[in-house]
């Protein structure tokens, strides 16, 4: 004799639940380590000026990586793509703002002084 199941529960892949489960925590650990190495490049003073700032905007880089990878699931498959152009795309805009203020701001700064 078969069992019935609900129209409405939902079936559970254990194996899906399990890789899941794991990449978050991949994720997890990855952004911890990569947090925790900027707080030490900058609280312990390892590195000075534009090292430190290099260092720092690396780190940065590549925990939006992770992030991307481990908790938004993005990567290079085909079904992904579009996802991925989408949020370079907003990069990019959001590049052009923050350099084109940056720029602006700049030359007001440079015409103020006397």
């Amino acid at each position: 004799m078969s069992r019935r199941i609900a129209a409405d529960t939902p079936t559970v892949d254990h194996a899906e639940e399990g890789r899941e489960r794991r990449s978050y925590v991949i994720g997890l650990v990855l952004a911890l380590v990569l947090t925790t190495g900027a707080f030490a490049v900058v609280g312990l003073n390892l590195l000075s000026g534009a090292a430190a700032l290099a260092a720092l905007g690396l780190l940065a880089l590549i925990q939006a990586v992770v992030h991307l990878r481990y908790f938004l699931h993005i990567d290079l498959e085909r079904s992904h793509r579009d996802d991925l152009l989408l949020i370079l795309f907003t990069v990019l805009i959001l590049i052009i703002m923050v350099s084109g203020t940056i720029w602006i701001l700049y030359d007001q700064h440079i015409r103020m002084m006397p």
